[in-house]
């Protein structure tokens, strides 16, 4: 089924660049949406592959806007999403 979701912590080209490339892997094609905010991705996805889709975007530092997420973990989250960025950018 095709889905669009709400990512956190993207910002760019290189970001984007990382979403597609790590979630491609797993899931096929994504789309993001750098005009929106908070930004979206939209990729075919089942509901059972919803869990294993929050724990990739978590581990590369895009949580999904719904995610509840405490200040310690809010921070990781963005230092993570900083490094993402970088080698989105640098493998574009």
């Amino acid at each position: 089924m095709r889905k669009t979701l709400q990512v956190m912590n993207v910002k760019c080209g290189g970001c984007a660049n990382t979403l597609k490339e790590t979630l491609s892997q797993t899931f096929g094609e994504v789309e993001v949406d750098l005009t929106k905010t908070p930004r979206e991705i939209t990729l075919d996805i089942e509901e059972e592959q919803m869990e294993v889709l929050a724990k990739a975007l978590k581990k590369i530092g895009y949580p999904l806007a719904t995610e509840q997420m405490g200040f310690v973990e809010n921070t990781s989250a963005k230092a993570k999403s900083f490094v993402s960025c970088a080698i989105g950018k640098m493998n574009s």
